[in-house]
């Protein structure tokens, strides 16, 4: 089972990618803003309120991890690993009002008629400067998010990909609307609208099993790899979960009921010792029962 230092190790290393990526989004938002300002485009706008999301969740998960991080206590026995999911999902619902909203201006200017958008070329490249970090910050947060195993991380990395293609979309909108085509910035507003929510979809997949305790492995898995102990006759009663990258398990074995206590306490110490080895368990507990 993961020590306290490597718990603290994981949230520290956590917390250093999230600060690093703040600074990257909040240079991304700013520059965003700058863009909608001189075009007057809904949909540079909504880019600009994706990306500043992205800035609050940071901050947000940055607390969410230190918290996450914490050892077990009275109150919570089995850890806090589940508040860096509960972060996961309020990116999911800051995402939600981030549709909602897009969705609302993007219909209103297709009802009213769009205005014609004044877009320069230094407009242009500065939405490609703010692509080229959201694409280094996808690739590097992905990558770090796998390394220590954090759903935050790679939830977060999610929610930047969808960035990726809402500026590329954005960017085709804006070159439409240069050439004549008004409706052509409320109409990539509601494509941006339908790419954040498969990103939140996407969020919410991920992040819901954990909260509900769905099993982390198939009861036969637990079962088969339990039964190959010597001593074990039948292994029942088992159930498993997730918290955060933890897993759990309970199971109850059943030995000879000749054994004396000692005996079955060193078989039970063995079926822990394999699942933990066998599936990467951090906890198991183990019911010995007489056969």
């Amino acid at each position: 089972m993961p020590s306290g230092a490597d718990s603290r190790e994981k949230s520290s290393g956590v917390r250093r990618v999230l600060s690093g990526i703040l600074i990257a989004n909040i240079v991304v938002v700013a520059v965003k803003f700058a863009v909608g300002l001189e075009t007057n485009s809904l949909a540079v706008f909504g880019d600009a309120l994706q990306s500043s999301v992205d800035s609050a969740n940071n901050l947000f998960a940055i607390v969410v991890v230190r918290v996450a991080a914490k050892a077990p206590d009275e109150e919570h026995p089995y850890g806090h690993a589940k508040f860096e999911t509960l972060g996961a999902l309020l990116i999911a619902l800051l995402l939600a009002l981030s549709i909602f909203e897009l969705v609302r201006g993007a219909i209103a200017r297709l009802v009213a008629g769009a205005p014609t958008l004044d877009v320069s070329s230094t407009a242009l490249v500065l939405l490609v400067f703010t692509l080229v970090i959201n694409i280094a910050v996808v690739w590097f947060e992905t990558r770090a998010g796998r390394r220590l195993g954090s759903d935050l991380l790679l939830a977060d990395a999610l929610h930047t990909r969808t960035d990726v293609f809402i500026t590329l979309g954005v960017l085709g909108g804006l070159a439409l609307a240069r050439s004549g085509l008004a409706w052509a910035d409320p109409t990539l507003a509601l494509v941006v609208a339908v790419l954040v929510g498969r990103a939140g979809y996407q969020i919410l997949r991920r992040s819901l099993p954990t909260l509900v305790d769905e099993r982390a492995f198939d009861r036969s898995t637990i079962q088969q790899e339990a039964e190959q102990v010597d001593g074990v006759v039948s292994a029942y009663a088992i159930r498993s979960r997730r918290a955060g990258d933890r897993r759990f398990a309970e199971l109850t074995i059943a030995v000879d009921g000749n054994f004396n206590v000692a005996s079955a306490h060193r078989i039970a110490d063995q079926v822990e010792d394999r699942l933990r080895v066998t599936l990467q368990l951090d906890e198991v507990t183990v019911h010995v029962e007489p056969c």
